[in-house]
């Protein structure tokens, strides 16, 4: 049968170290004649062999696109836990390259001698079987704190499991006898075997997929799971001779039942002669895949076959098998590889049933219809996933996941407009006006995505002077609950782009931003830490110098419960929106003077490099349910900084902040977005680890609010909807609901409950 695997083909080159030059080069010559794969085999005891290793590695530093594997590896003297480390270590390195084939050690004299164990061939079936477990669970990052198996063979106690692999490591198995061949069907991913007089023939190669499809069933697996890897050589001739010996039709007639018939579903050509390699993907490889295509019907299948051990993972409540096709690629379940890098976010961890990874716009629209399919399931949009409310996760749900609509592109430089990707992070839109001397501001970390902070707010560096992000919007795209796809701008639905300012994750998903930027040179970082002992009246001199300052200057604090035998400290982040030194030293003066200083560093930069605070690559790892509260402060009195400091002296908060808003932001009439409250000069934030011991503290300061920034509160109360939106903005934004969102899709995040289903 054919178990309908797209046909790929590979190389199998002798890793000699007689000329490893010439060894690397085949290797490189294979990527650019179109092969897919390129293998080396593994026999650590052949003195005149490379280590395969080492030479896999080096490849892949020397190629691109070719993906790698051994063929295949000597399981007894390599230690599984070690191996499945190397081999995340090399898929991370590669892109996510490498496919991991294993033997069980066939030359057991050698693997003797080079210090292996000694093992019968059922007792090398078994440590083979135990290592797969443990592989498999070294790649778990995501499902476990520690890994603990013990076999007769190998024993794992307490190793912590990583690095994640960049893709799905498939697992191959090279095997010949019935016992292997029945662990292959149970747990392996591939099998790799090599068809030759010393080795298989076509009708055991028929009959090893019958053994292997038979305990696959049994194991309550599919069987085309399993991709079968075929080594081949041979010689082409003038005349057909035998057996893949002759021209490269008769090649193609000589493989191609094997392919159609029998289901090999890669091609490995074993050959060191590069002019065998060039007429074998020249003349055989297209003709084969044309044939084969033809020959199969329907073709063959572009639907990725899951694991029956993925399959079991899944959550209830969602119709997995009535995921739309073009929504297939993108699509991550809990048993998927990549389910550890998309299930969490900063600070929340999350266990959703499934996650779309969408890339356009006509995707979002599908993965929406999808999710309204599945109506009695939790639904979130992610677009970077750093929210504190943490919405952006669930337990069971779908999320529609943003983050690869990232594009960056200037639409008018002259009015300085440009449209951004709800994807792409600050840190990067930073970076990408920075050659144009723009800026926009947009909170103070890097690593957060435009989406959510851009329909929720914006409170960034540069608030003072520029206002909040939402101000410089112009337009978006949007998806509504129907599918529809509509433009919102103070012309077109002038009433919904209204709503997403301050409150856009209740209205639809936002595929693209329009902003007008602002103009910026460097600017002045400094880096403040106080002696704050007398944290009351700290306080209150910092918000009076905050509200005394010139719009040039915003920033905040961020203070923390003391330390046992040490002093309360804060730290203050300052950005001056000026390169003048003079101006800088003016305008921070009136800060240095509020409490004793440790330690300051002022340094001029361009607003790229301040906002270059967040790591390339990664993702989020948030653990169990954060705890965070906000509020809006129109001045710090007082009673506010006594409340205040007896909250940080108390413990219960382990991160306390005061950002800077008022001047341009105040600018900005109350009603002309959903964020009414213009009157603030500062937000304030707390985050601990005890709801039971926050919040009565927290309670104290609320009669000193004039409202709260939904981004930074995870308690979902209706009183704090009411503290977010006056009543009459929240009135608005109920009939504004009633006409976008009537049956309440996007109702997880701070929910704004239609006007009509107000009882």
């Amino acid at each position: 049968m054919n178990y309908g695997h797209p046909l790929e083909f590979g190389t199998f080159i002798t890793p000699d170290n007689t000329d490893p030059a010439n060894t690397v080069a085949l290797a490189k010559r294979s990527e650019t004649l179109g092969y897919d794969l390129v293998t080396f085999q593994d026999h650590p005891y052949v003195a005149t062999y490379l280590d395969t290793w080492t030479l896999l590695s080096w490849v892949a530093g020397e190629t691109d696109r070719i993906r790698l594997a051994p063929n295949v590896i000597s399981l007894p003297l390599r230690p599984p836990s070690v191996l499945a480390r190397s081999a995340a270590s090399l898929d991370l390195l590669s892109g996510g390259r490498f496919a991991l084939g294993l033997g069980a050690g066939t030359y057991r004299e050698a693997v003797v001698a080079m210090g292996g164990p000694k093992r019968a061939p059922g007792e090398s079936v078994e440590a083979l079987d135990e290592a797969i477990d443990i592989i498999h669970a070294m790649w778990d990052v995501g499902g476990r704190q520690s890994v603990r198996l013990r076999g007769e063979h190998y024993a794992v106690n307490g190793a912590q499991p990583g690095p994640l692999p960049a893709h799905d490591i498939p697992i191959w198995l090279g095997a010949y006898k019935p016992r292997m061949l029945k662990l292959l069907g149970e747990k392996a991913d591939g099998w790799v075997i090599t068809l030759g007089d010393k080795y298989i023939s076509c009708e055991g190669f028929r009959d090893g997929n019958t053994r292997i499809d038979a305990a696959a069933t049994a194991a309550g697996r599919d069987p085309r799971e399993i991709r079968r890897l075929l080594n081949i050589s041979g010689t082409f001739a003038r005349e057909r001779e035998s057996f893949l010996h002759g021209p490269a039709e008769s090649w193609v007639e000589d493989l191609l039942p094997l392919v159609v018939e029998d289901g090999a579903g890669t091609i490995i050509l074993m050959s060191d002669d590069e002019e065998t390699l060039e007429r074998f993907a020249h003349d055989v490889a297209p003709a084969l895949k044309e044939a084969a295509e033809a020959a199969i019907p329907g073709g063959f299948s572009r639907t990725p076959i899951r694991r029956a051990s993925a399959l079991a993972k899944r959550r209830a409540g969602i119709a997995y098998d009535d995921i739309p096709a073009s929504l297939a690629n993108v699509a991550i379940e809990p048993g998927d590889n990549a389910y550890a890098r998309v299930k969490s976010t900063y600070m929340r961890g999350g266990s959703p049933g499934l996650v779309l990874r969408v890339h356009n716009t006509q995707q979002v629209v599908e993965a929406l219809a999808f999710s309204r399919a599945n109506p009695d399931v939790p639904f979130g949009i992610r677009s970077g996933g750093h929210g504190i409310s943490g919405r952006s996760t669930n337990d069971g749900g779908i999320i529609i996941d943003l983050g690869q609509m990232n594009r960056m592109e200037v639409v008018d430089e002259q009015n300085r407009l440009v449209r951004l990707g709800p994807g792409a992070r600050w840190g990067d839109v930073a970076t990408f006006l920075d050659p144009h001397g723009w800026a926009l501001t947009s909170g103070d970390y890097g690593g957060v995505g435009i989406g959510g902070l851009a329909t929720a707010g914006g409170v960034g560096f540069l608030a003072r002077q520029q206002g909040l992000t939402i101000d410089h919007l112009r337009s978006v795209d949007m998806v509504l609950a129907d599918g529809s796809v509509v433009r919102a701008s103070d012309d077109e639905n002038p009433d919904l782009f209204w709503a997403v300012r301050g409150a856009g994750a209740n209205f639809g998903i936002v595929t693209s931003f329009l902003f007008e930027v602002g103009e910026i040179g460097n600017v002045a970082l400094a880096q403040f830490l106080y002696d704050a002992t007398d944290t009351a009246g700290f306080l209150q001199r910092w918000g009076d110098a905050m509200e005394a300052a010139p719009r040039i200057v915003s920033g905040e604090i961020i203070m923390g419960g003391p330390r046992p035998g040490q002093p309360m400290v804060a730290q203050a982040l300052l950005i001056v929106a000026s390169d003048d030194p003079d101006t800088v030293i003016a305008a921070l003066q009136p800060f240095a003077s509020i409490a004793p200083m440790y330690n300051q560093n002022i340094a001029l930069m361009p607003y790229a490099s301040v906002m270059a605070n967040a790591p390339d690559t990664g993702y989020h790892q948030g653990r169990g349910e954060p705890i965070s509260h906000s509020g809006l402060l129109n001045h710090v009195t007082p009673e506010f900084a006594a409340n205040a400091a007896a909250l940080l002296h108390s413990g219960a908060t382990y991160f306390f902040q005061i950002r800077a808003v008022g001047g341009a932001v105040s600018d900005v009439p109350s009603d002309a977005t959903a964020w009414a409250h213009r009157s603030a000069n500062h937000v304030v934030s707390a985050i601990g680890a005890s709801r039971r011991r926050l919040d009565p503290l927290w309670d104290e300061l609320r009669s000193s609010f004039q409202g709260l920034y939904l981004s930074f509160e995870t308690d979902r109360g209706i009183d704090r909807l009411h503290d977010a939106f006056p009543r009459q903005t929240l009135q608005r934004l109920r009939q504004v609901k009633a006409t976008y969102d009537p049956d309440n899709v996007f109702r997880d995040n701070f929910n704004i409950t239609p006007l009509a289903n107000i009882r």
